[in-house]
Parts: structure tokens; sequence; C-alpha cells
């Protein structure tokens, strides 16, 4: 339902508008209806800062437009909004020349899930105008080198689906297609009076010990860092290296491929094993990529995407066309954490993941699901991406 600022309601489905391949539902949001509310209320200007604390963190599109009172309903505004696909390019996923089409993109991205809207009565000297705001999570049109990221992946449902893999198959056709992926049983046993956990096929492992079946003991000194102790390894400060954190590095700048929101992201031209891999992103002062947002996926997403296609790598010594990223299954706490030690609050899995297929505690960028993520033995050899935070740049500038 659509709120206005005069107490009406209006009928309106966004998921109507769409004819294009999405990877999630969409659902209204009372949340996202008061944010666009209180942005129609203040007749389009600026996004206000609302005291709805939940919502302030996350990543919010908006669509406004402002039209003459009366001149046109909610659903005839939205049905503006997606004309504007028609000077669209699909194929080249850039707008005609002098035309607007960011509207449309918004509209139409596949990451959003959820969105509210509301409009609002405004007085502009002798005229009345009407305002109508929709707002978007996680929002879109994020743009690389000057360029919108295509904003959706076109195709059959469930065919981001890695069937050969998981299982996945479409269960049945409704409101655009579901896919399920059946559990695969658990064949295995815990060590040194480790406890498994049926629903999720792992290990919660006693103090002292970790591995996917408690097998590994672990003591080790950390001299600038933390110790992880699910893992039996460190996790250094900003500018140390090594297993220890003894080692002083510097910022290598020139390896830089994507800076997103002031962090600095290499992706490798060689492969590892996920844990080694973590390794050479340490001693060179950073950590396995961190995807915390929906900005950062679809960047990164949209980036990989390109690279697949020109072959841009030295080495070619690698088992999948995947790329890990920082994150990893913890026994102990029963759920995937960043490597340094951040809970997994944004997630983009893919259909049907994570699955446990092989015990694959391992997080990976998946390229046969876009780049969506997946579960994977840590022993495999992928490419991966290290990330350098904003601090660690300011701190030894581009001239170290």
């Amino acid at each position: 339902m659509l709120r206005d600022g005069r107490g009406g309601l209006a009928q309106q489905s966004k998921a109507s508008h769409r004819c294009l391949c999405l990877r999630f539902p969409q659902d209204w949001s009372d949340s996202l209806a008061q944010l666009a509310q209180a942005r129609a209320a203040l007749c389009g200007t600026p996004t206000p800062s609302l005291a709805s604390a939940p919502w302030r963190t996350l990543q919010v599109g908006w669509n406004v437009q402002l039209l003459p009172a009366g001149s046109a309903s909610f659903v005839e505004v939205v049905s503006l909004w997606f004309a504007e696909g028609q000077r669209y390019s699909h194929a080249a996923g850039e707008c005609a020349r002098n035309a607007t089409c960011t509207h449309y993109t918004q509209l139409v991205w596949a990451t959003s899930s959820q969105l509210g809207c509301g409009r609002h009565l405004c007085s502009a000297g002798q005229a009345a105008i009407e305002a109508f705001v929709c707002a978007y999570s996680p929002g879109g049109n994020w743009e690389v080198n000057g360029k919108t990221i295509i904003p959706y992946k076109k195709g059959a449902w469930c065919s981001l689906c890695t069937a050969s893999v998981s299982g996945c198959f479409k269960a049945w056709d409704h409101a655009g297609g579901l896919c399920e992926v059946p559990r695969n049983p658990c064949r295995m046993s815990c060590q040194n009076h480790g406890r498994l956990n049926i629903s999720t096929c792992h290990c919660h492992c006693p103090p002292g010990y970790t591995g996917r079946y408690c097998q590994v003991r672990c003591s080790l000194q950390c001299v600038h860092g933390q110790f992880r102790k699910e893992e039996c390894s460190c996790v250094c400060d900003v500018g140390y290296g090594g297993a220890q954190c003894a080692t002083k590095v510097h910022f290598p700048f020139h390896t830089c491929d994507l800076r997103i929101d002031g962090d600095c992201f290499m992706v490798s031209s060689e492969a590892d094993t996920y844990y080694r891999a973590r390794m050479k992103c340490q001693r060179k002062g950073g950590v396995l990529a961190q995807i915390e947002s929906q900005k950062v996926q679809d960047i990164l997403a949209f980036y990989l995407g390109r690279l697949e296609t020109t072959n841009e790598v030295t080495d070619s010594d690698f088992e999948t066309r995947n790329f890990w990223i920082g994150l990893t299954y913890k026994t102990a706490k029963d759920s995937f954490r960043w490597a340094t030690g951040k809970h997994q609050a944004f997630t983009s899995f893919a259909f049907g993941q994570p699955d446990n297929q092989g015990f694959g505690n391992c997080v990976e960028l998946q390229a046969s699901a876009a780049f969506n993520w997946n579960d994977q033995r840590c022993k495999t050899r992928n490419r991966y991406i290290c990330q350098f935070a904003q601090e660690h740049i300011s701190r030894w500038g581009p001239g170290s």
C-alpha cells in the first residue's frame, strides 16, 4: 500500500513492473514507507535525518517525482518511471544521450528486496505541487568509472542456481519461481570431545581445539594483533603482517584495482588456498575482502565480470574461476564471521547457498552465480581479493 500525506491510500505493486530476472521478491516495508513519507513532506529535498536507528546504516535508493497537484496518480507516476526503460539500452547497460533512466534502473535493480513509498501535497508559490517518493533497500545505481552497473541479471528463473554443485532445482513457478536445495545429510564425526550440530553439519570444538573435526590443538602468540582461537591464527593490526604479526609492512599503492568509499581492493592474478591467500593479503598490510554492503558487492561483481571476459591473469594455476573473500564459518559460534572477527550482517549468498557441500567452511565469489557467495572447501585454489582500509591508506600515504 502507498501512504500519502493526506491520509489516503493508493494501490501499486512494484513487482508487477518487473519483467527481468530478480534474485529476491519485493516486500513492502513500513519503515521505508516512513522514510519516503518524511522525504515527501520535505517536497523531495535531500534525505532527512530520522530517528529510526535501524535504517540509518542501510543503503537506501530513491525515486522522487514532483508534479502539479492532481495531474497524476501514483500508478501513473510509477508507469512514467518504468517508461524510461524505452530509452535504456539493455545490451550496453546505458541510457540514451540526454535522457534520464535512473528512475527506471532503480525500479528494476535486481538486489533491492524491500520498498516503501509516500506522497505529499506541497505549496510552491502560487501553484500546488505533489511529491511522489519511493525508497528502496538495498539501493542501487552504483557506478564504476562513470558507468552504471547493469541493474539486473537476464535469464530464466533459477538460472543462477548452481545445480551441478548443490542439487539445486526449480521446485515450482509461483510469483516468478522458487528455487530450493535439499539438505545433504552429515557424514562426519567430531574429535577431542567436539559436538556435532546435525542441522549445520559443523563441529563445535572445546577450548584449545579447532579445525573441521576439532582435530587441531592451537597455541600461538601475536606480537601486534589479535589471536583467533577458532583458526589458531593472528589478525594483525594495521601496518603489521606475518604469521605472528611481527613484520612491519607498507601499503602497495600500485596494486589498487578498485577504490570503493575510500577503501582499496586488489584482485590477485595468482591462485592459492584460502588461508594462504589470507596470509598473503596480511603480509601486504591488508585483509581478504570484507563485503559488508550491497554497494560493495555490486561493484566487485561488475568488475570481476568484466575481468573474466578479458582474461587479465598472469597465473592460470587455479581450480575455479572464483575469488576468495575473508568470510569463514566459525563452528564455535555456529555462524559465518569475517577474518577480523566481525559478525556477518550483510549477505549475498547465491540460491541454495550455503549448502555445506564438501564441508566448505570458506566463502568465495562464484563466477557461475554472477559472483554471489558460495561456501567452498578452504583447500581449493582460487584467486582472491585483498582489501586495504582507508585508515591504512591515510597512515602511510602515497609516498610510502
